[in-house]
């Protein structure tokens, strides 16, 4: 069966490119289905469904928001209506990938809907705004987005280049027919953060793993990445996390640039899943700056330049309290399953014995504040070892996979 290619787009503007990309897509031996997203004008393009069916779909009918019509109430309704005739259309394997083309307000309606979509499932996004940051539309979810360059106003043949290689790439993917289901094996799937500093004792932690038989998806923790991990745990996809880098609540606190928000470190304890906590890189922010200099007001910190625009500052025993007792705080709600093993020596690479950020006073004030807080269910491990110590790793992965492998798992501290 030809595969299908779902076109959002707001056909009352963006009409003849859509028009143009279900031509595209045809020629290459696909269906392409197109969903009219748009209200305030009609369209002399045909669309496969009609405004009228997505703004039903949405939960109010096309001809009452017509009465009094603007986008900033309209653009919700129309985005609800095609993310529910959308979910529609892949649970009966009826769309096969998505690809969407607009311009900020179109993107911004287009990727709201392409979010509410399986990972794994092909998105596509044609957007003049796909050249800035992208963050607002991408969010956690697998969307490529695609700059058009030019203004999607009509066609002329350069747009229809750029409308060519988005139709046949969005085709393409769709040509995955062989779905991988994720997490489907005997043995759960497990989820590990990293962080530069950590990246080598990251490596010896997928090949230990891979030695016990199991699959590891490793997430960056510079905020996306440990928001997107802890979404796959709320879908299913994974079973157990090896929690390497904290990075992300240290600079939830200071306003750094891997912030990973307010439920980070939460949903592993509330679901239940296996989990063994590393404090790893915990002991600095991320700053975006200008390049290679430091701002006058972190001067008094050590710090040293992770690339030109990235600045590793050094948090100060006060402020290492803080984030222990941040972590331990959002570890409350953690009843069973979780193993916190702290790297004496160090927690990354910048803070080992002779590196730029080495500080064993703030460390100790770290660690101090973790084991006065820290929740009795959660079950404490010292290791006298740096962070990325091939032996620190081995022990941290074999507590993990005899967590899951238990029938049962008592809790206590070491």
């Amino acid at each position: 069966m030809p595969k299908t290619v779902v076109i959002l787009a707001t056909l009352d503007t963006k009409g003849e490119e859509a028009e143009y990309l279900r031509g595209q897509i045809e020629s290459l031996g696909g269906q392409a289905q197109l969903i009219d997203m748009g209200v305030l004008g009609e369209s002399s393009i045909t669309s496969d469904v009609s405004r009228e069916e997505v703004a039903a779909a949405g939960g109010i009918e096309l001809a009452v928001l017509l009465e009094a019509p603007n986008r900033e109430t309209a653009a919700p309704i129309m985005a609800a209506g095609a993310t529910k005739i959308l979910l529609d259309l892949v649970r009966d394997n009826q769309a096969h990938a998505v690809l969407g083309i607009g311009g900020t307000q179109g993107t911004s309606s287009c990727t709201q809907v392409m979010q509410s979509l399986p990972y794994g499932f092909p998105k596509l996004m044609v957007s003049t705004a796909a050249s800035g940051d992208t963050s607002s539309f991408v969010g956690i979810k697998d969307i490529s987005m695609m700059f058009s360059v030019s203004d999607l106003m009509g066609l002329n043949p350069f747009t229809e280049r750029i409308l060519s290689n988005a139709a046949s790439a969005a085709y393409g993917m769709s040509l995955s027919a062989e779905r991988v289901e994720i997490g489907s094996g005997d043995k759960p799937l497990i989820a590990m953060t990293n962080l530069g500093v950590l990246t080598e004792g990251a490596t010896h932690a997928i090949t230990y793993f891979r030695e016990a038989g199991y699959d590891t998806v490793v997430f960056h923790a510079v905020g996306s990445g440990g928001q997107a991990m802890e979404q796959l745990m709320k879908d299913g996809v994974v079973g157990a996390v090896f929690d390497y880098a904290l990075g992300e609540i240290s600079d939830e606190i200071f306003d750094g640039l891997r912030a990973g928000g307010p439920e980070r470190l939460t949903v592993a304890g509330r679901l239940g899943l296996p989990q063994v906590i590393c404090p790893g890189g915990a002991e600095h922010v991320g700053l975006f700056v200008d390049p290679d200099v430091v701002p006058e007001k972190y001067r008094d910190h050590q710090y040293t330049f992770h690339s030109p625009v990235i600045l590793s500052l050094r948090l100060k025993s006060k402020e290492l309290i803080q984030v222990a007792e941040e972590i331990c705080k959002r570890l409350e709600n953690t009843k069973e399953n979780a193993v916190f093993i702290l790297p004496l020596r160090s927690t990354g690479r910048y803070s080992i014995a002779g590196g730029p950020l080495h500080d064993p006073e703030a460390d100790d004030a770290f660690f101090d504040a973790l084991r006065a807080n820290l929740p009795p269910s959660v079950h404490l491990v010292e290791i006298d070892a740096d962070a990325e110590d091939p032996m620190f790793v081995r022990e941290a992965a074999r507590r993990l996979i005899e967590m899951i492998e238990a029938a049962s798992y008592s809790v206590g501290k070491d």
